[in-house]
């Protein structure tokens, strides 16, 4: 099968929180968020104790800046946002742009709506692993699933998809028709190995 007709698309899931000052903002920036091709996956409105902004800042622990940075979070609602795309983690840090806030920092969306280091409008994770965690503190019923491994992937592929899907381009590719997207799921339908069988009505009056 040719490595081009199935690009590696790395599709993860992020925390965001629009912290406190930037609350009234929300729709602006959830409107952004959709426009850099993130969906919005899960959305809460939380009102944090002390207590467990602690929690969910516990690697701060230690630091000048931690008890003002859990009495800031706990001051006012928060909204968190499970966001997913490709890349997700990497690409929402992008985005909102370092926790420090300066002068000279090039356009994003912290310089934007933040007014300083502490008060600086978005959380995103910072790695994979952290966003799971973070994930599970705002949504404690999610359930995320590790991604597969490039040979699980390879090994799934080729046991349950690659044989059917070249017919189904092999029959594209005789038939030409205008959209063939639709024309290619609709006979990937029709002819999906792991579907249901219908039994043979004779057979079905014998079993009774």
């Amino acid at each position: 099968m040719d490595p081009a007709l199935f690009p590696r698309i790395r599709v993860e899931r992020t925390l965001a929180l629009i912290k406190p000052d930037a609350i009234h903002k929300s729709e602006e920036i959830e409107d952004i968020i959709l426009r850099n091709g993130f969906s919005i996956l899960q959305k809460r409105n939380v009102q944090m104790t002390p207590e467990q902004c602690s929690d969910f800042y516990a690697e701060h622990y230690g630091k000048l800046n931690f008890p003002s940075l859990t009495a800031y979070m706990s001051s006012g609602p928060t909204i968190a946002l499970t966001l997913a795309r490709d890349n997700a983690v990497a690409h929402w840090k992008s985005i909102i742009g370092p926790a420090k806030i300066t002068k000279t920092q090039i356009e994003c969306l912290r310089t934007k709506y933040g007014t300083s280091d502490l008060q600086n409008a978005l959380h995103g994770s910072e790695s994979f692993q952290a966003a799971a965690r973070e994930i599970k503190f705002m949504f404690p019923n999610t359930l995320i699933e590790a991604f597969p491994t490039k040979e699980e992937t390879e090994e799934y592929l080729g046991r349950y998809v690659k044989e059917t899907l070249l017919q189904g381009l092999t029959e594209l590719c005789k038939n030409k028709p205008l959209n063939p997207c639709v024309w290619l799921a609709d006979w990937l339908i029709k002819n999906n190995p792991n579907g249901p069988q219908i039994c043979n009505e004779a057979f079905v009056q014998e079993a009774k």
